[in-house]
């Protein structure tokens, strides 16, 4: 292995550093983004539980905002519940927006690459072909052994780069999809959370509101 990099010539370390950089990013989303760590099952049933037993305390709300991505929006829907609709959703929705952040960190990295991989692979080759021609230039096309070593090193760079290129795009497209279906399941637990909420602070208004007195006729 370290003679194909050797061969590859001096753009072999950054396809390589590159190589690590991508492995180590889909790694750590894959675990980053498992569905039970996002969207833990049953959550939102149990801080339901909690709101209608009236045993919500600052600790529980702490420990649902530390918990995951899901508590967290439903964590700032809490701290709100006494306000409005409208301010509910606000500040559930807003949490939201830096949710979807943390999950598609390092995303970008990881399409970078998947980018640049190729391209370093083709200026590997470019450089090659110089080295070739210009080998040919100085002895002539009598002595293959000359050539060999440009060519090599541009066949080499472009396959490194491909083959840093291909897994690191597929890693992208994936995670980025994954992203994409846990932000749709955790706006449906917050929205199904919210409505619930909301029928209950109006159940609770109903319930104090004061009945009008019978007016007693004539």
């Amino acid at each position: 292995m370290w003679e194909i990099v050797q061969a590859g010539g001096w753009l072999m370390l950054p396809i390589v550093a590159c190589s690590v950089v991508a492995a180590a990013i889909i790694l750590e989303r894959l675990w980053t983004l498992q569905p039970n760590r996002v969207l833990p099952k049953d959550l939102t049933a149990e801080v339901w539980g909690w709101v209608k037993k009236d045993e919500l305390n600052p600790e529980h709300i702490q420990a649902l905002h530390q918990g995951s991505p899901l508590g967290q929006m439903l964590a700032a829907g809490l701290m709100n519940r006494h306000a409005s609709r409208d301010l509910i959703k606000e500040s559930i929705e807003d949490t939201g927006r830096h949710v979807v952040h943390e999950l598609e960190r390092y995303l970008n990295p990881l399409g970078t690459i998947a980018a640049i991989s190729p391209l370093l692979g083709l200026l590997g080759t470019v450089i090659g072909m110089v080295k070739v021609f210009a080998a040919i230039t100085a002895n002539g096309v009598g002595n293959p052994s000359i050539l060999a070593g440009g060519i090599s090193e541009a066949l080499i760079t472009t396959a490194a780069g491909l083959t840093v290129a291909i897994p690191s795009l597929m890693g992208y497209r994936y995670l980025r999809g994954r992203v994409d279906g846990l932000v749709v399941q955790m706006e449906k637990e917050a929205m199904k959370f919210l409505e619930a909420l909301s029928q209950l602070k109006s159940a609770e208004i109903i319930k104090h509101e004061p009945s009008e007195p019978v007016k007693r006729r004539a």
